[in-house]
């Protein structure tokens, strides 16, 4: 996965066993949020890659708390 110098364009080349696709995304308003560059490469879950190919700041998406059931008995 490649980033544009402007933020709100990626694009990404994947290899089907045949032949190499190029895919390219640019979004008509805003940016993409990427993960921060560590020992000179980025890192990110399937869930990441899910919400920056949508468009959708992952650095603001929050995980509702958990409930735990009460002990009965």
């Amino acid at each position: 996965m490649f980033r544009a110098k402007r933020l709100d364009r990626l694009r990404c080349i994947y290899w089907d066993g045949s032949g190499m696709i190029l895919a390219t995304k640019w979004l008509e308003a805003g940016k993409f949020v990427w993960p921060p560059i560590r020992d000179g490469a980025m890192q990110m879950t399937r869930e990441e890659f899910s919400l920056l190919v949508a468009g959708i700041d992952w650095t603001r998406v929050k995980q509702n708390p958990v409930k735990r059931p009460l002990k009965v008995g």
